[in-house]
């Protein structure tokens, strides 16, 4: 069971924050101390299932050929087959704008390497390349825990940002959303909760709450 007091900041973040013309992520802000992420292996790239979703319609594109793309109809937001990487590719501005409107993406397998060479230079950097899948496997498990899940990217920085839900929902699932990041983040450290120097939430435009 999630700690009440958590509950109660979710509270007052919500009672304290601003009312506005928009519907505000709730933000989680993380900072460690006693690691060192110029080592590439102490960097953390995890996608975290929330209890609760993020609040919002989350986008999974799918790389795949023509019997995964039966698969993923009406499961996927985007499907693009094989033949159709090189004509995205050889358009920046038509592949970012497709980086930009997926949150995830999944690739089967062996397409991969061209997945890489063709547009890695636009998802490597956005966090955004695809989780490899077996060629003809069902992509319906996978895509729908990524619909429900948020990616913690330390890179080489020791702040981090990342949506843990919006204002609109409850205190208790916000605070279940945050209890089970924390909770597998420190699974990911070292030293767990002894690597956290400290923690925040905060909706868009409010004041933030220290909750570690």
């Amino acid at each position: 069971m999630v700690d009440q007091h958590l509950i109660e900041i979710m509270k007052k973040l919500q009672t304290e924050s601003k009312k506005r013309n928009f519907v505000e992520s709730v933000e989680l802000a993380v900072n460690l101390k006693d690691i060192d992420l110029s080592n590439p292996k102490n960097r953390i790239q995890e996608e975290i299932m929330l209890p609760h979703g993020r609040g919002r319609e989350i986008k999974v594109g799918i790389f795949g050929g023509s019997e995964m793309a039966v698969k993923a109809k009406g499961v996927a937001d985007a499907i693009v087959q094989p033949e159709e990487i090189e004509e995205i590719a050889k358009d920046k501005t038509k592949a970012k704008k497709f980086a930009r409107a997926n949150d995830f993406f999944v690739a089967e397998a062996p397409l991969m390497p061209t997945i890489g060479k063709r547009l890695g230079v636009i998802l490597a950097p956005r966090g955004k390349m695809p989780k490899p899948i077996p060629p003809g496997s069902d992509p319906k498990s996978i895509i729908e825990k990524l619909k429900v899940s948020v990616t913690v990217r330390t890179k080489d920085k020791k702040t981090f940002h990342l949506p843990i839900g919006t204002k609109e929902m409850t205190p208790e699932q916000l605070a279940e959303n945050l209890d089970a990041v924390i909770k597998r983040l420190t699974s990911k450290l070292e030293r767990g909760k002894m690597n956290i120097r400290s923690a925040y939430v905060k909706t868009t435009m409010g004041p933030s709450f220290k909750v570690i």
